[in-house]
């Protein structure tokens, strides 16, 4: 479903991009508000906040209270966005990519998104023993279903009873898939929005 921006041997979904960082800036406006996100090469859409990124954001349900994940932040929009609009929200973010993650970082304070953490490692470790209301994912497809996977199985594990399991996928790159296999881990899936060819799915535990 994604894809990268970066050099073509080189995927971001790596912990140490080896490309030298070349930076951007993204000015947008997400579900009425302005944001600004540095971003660099070796991540993913260094551009602009691709499609799926943008209709998560535009159609992701945000908890009232408690705590989210974002899992694959890349430089943060889903989570920060989260964030912003609920300052009472603890927002976590986590990336296998330390690129990411430092940019991640950056853009939570450009932002005054003051509830947001974000660590560094794969998936779910570096959260282990932390349950949430809500874990948010624009699945690294292209990664392999190998990494995408457990980001659906292991879910139910970090979310607490009547949490939100929400991802964008594409719907023709293993959206069905995907689909099914969210109805296996949590006995219940539907699309909550769907536009330009991607669609976000959503679980309820």
């Amino acid at each position: 479903m994604r894809h990268s921006d970066a050099n073509p041997s080189e995927h971001y979904f790596a912990r140490k991009p080896r490309s030298k960082p070349r930076f951007g800036l993204i000015r947008t406006c997400l579900r009425g508000v302005f944001f600004e996100f540095v971003t660099a090469s070796g991540v993913f859409s260094k551009k602009r906040v691709d499609l799926g990124t943008g209709l998560l954001i535009e159609s992701m349900i945000i908890p009232e209270k408690g705590s989210v994940l974002d899992v694959g932040c890349g430089y943060g929009p889903v989570g920060i966005v989260m964030a912003a609009l609920n300052r009472g929200l603890q927002v976590f973010m986590v990336d296998v990519n330390e690129r990411a993650v430092w940019l991640a970082r950056e853009n939570a304070k450009r932002n005054s998104a003051h509830n947001v953490t974000v660590k560094e490692g794969f998936l779910y470790e570096p959260v282990k023993g932390l349950k949430f209301n809500s874990i948010v994912s624009n699945p690294p497809v292209s990664a392999g279903l190998k990494v995408v996977l457990p980001i659906i199985e292991q879910a139910p594990a970090h979310l607490e009873s009547g949490g939100l399991f929400q991802i964008v996928v594409r719907s023709k790159i293993a959206g069905k898939r995907l689909k099914d296999v969210m109805e296996e881990t949590f006995g219940n899936a539907d699309v909550l929005a769907r536009e330009s060819g991607y669609r976000v799915l959503l679980s309820r535990t």
